[in-house]
């Protein structure tokens, strides 16, 4: 298959490109690279442009042909989103319609969204199953919901086959060392950590120390970004004409943030300094996924997403893979 990947060149769609291309497919990575990397493209052609430019995605689908699409390309910062909330709403909503209006003129039928567990807000039952009610609490949140909405729709109106795969907290790093997590700046609390430990920044601020928790603070679901890509790979060839499936993603286990870095603490052998600082809006206390129904449709398990594999990944890049294969990449 020939998959056009919006935000191909970022953190999880760089690490399905590779995954695509192990399964003998050919990734056309589609990305504006404001977050994106071109090091990180290796396993097919590199497309720069944004999702909400109709011309320049027409041109790549014209000279690319692609069977299929996977769009990771969006603003993805909930804190931000609750600064910005208009910037998140023109580039995850419009560039969603902006791509299914692309691909119907171009005759492209399947796409396999990145949704989030955003879309769930302060869910009323735990773990957290696809029929959970979905009640965002953040913009980033509703514009995820709306995007599924918005697939939702061009499936039965057009006949267009999609899955939308909805991430818990995504994290680690390739295991064979060729990618890894870089934003600038980060914002993910794995990397943060980690960094602390490294002496990259002097401390991690912890948001909230008082929810109602065993340790009182937040408790996510870590998945790795390698069993993600697996899970696209697998649903690529499961979008099914007419239809449109949501499916959780997640390691299915919860881990606080204290243990989070109790945990990097062992494993590094480095003290990490911690900073009490206030809750974050938008933060939801717990969120911890059913991941059964993706188990079952697409034939898929998390593999790589005990917490401990998880951070061996995400520190091995961040100290001893990460210039390797930029010197690889860039040679």
């Amino acid at each position: 298959m020939r998959v056009l990947v919006a935000g191909g060149a970022g953190y999880i769609g760089s690490h399905t490109c590779k995954a695509l291309a192990r399964a003998g497919h050919l990734p056309i990575a589609y990305d504006n690279l404001h977050t994106g990397h071109p090091w990180a493209v290796r396993w097919g052609p590199l497309v720069q442009g944004d999702i909400n430019d109709p011309v320049a995605l027409a041109a790549a689908m014209r000279e690319h042909r692609p069977d299929s699409v996977i769009n990771f390309a969006a603003l993805t910062n909930v804190g931000e989103s609750m600064a910005e909330p208009t910037r998140y709403y023109r580039a995850n909503v419009g560039g969603m319609i902006t791509l299914i209006e692309v691909m119907r003129a171009h005759d492209v039928g399947s796409l396999v969204f990145s949704s989030s567990c955003a879309t769930y807000g302060v869910p009323d039952r735990l773990p957290v199953a696809e029929d959970t009610h979905q009640r965002p609490i953040n913009p980033y949140g509703r514009t995820k919901l709306m995007g599924e909405q918005i697939l939702r729709d061009a499936c039965a109106a057009h006949g267009l086959g999609a899955i939308a795969l909805r991430y818990f907290n995504a994290a680690g790093a390739d295991p064979e060392g060729e990618l890894g997590e870089e934003h600038h700046p980060e914002t993910h609390i794995i990397p943060l950590v980690l960094q602390a430990a490294h002496g990259i920044r002097p401390d991690i601020s912890v948001f909230g120390a008082d929810y109602d928790t065993p340790d009182g603070t937040c408790v996510r679901d870590y998945i790795h970004v390698t069993d993600l890509a697996a899970a696209h790979v697998a649903a690529l060839t499961r979008c099914t004409p007419g239809t449109w499936r949501a499916y959780n993603l997640g390691g299915g286990q919860g881990t606080s943030i204290g243990e989070l870095i109790a945990r990097a603490r062992a494993l590094t052998g480095r003290e990490i300094r911690v900073v009490d600082a206030p809750r974050r809006a938008g933060d939801p206390p717990v969120l911890v996924a059913d991941v059964s129904l993706a188990g079952q449709a697409l034939d898929w398990r998390p593999a790589h997403s005990a917490i401990d594999d998880i951070l061996t990944s995400a520190w091995t890049w961040m100290t001893e893979s990460r210039s390797r294969a930029m010197q690889i990449a860039a040679s």
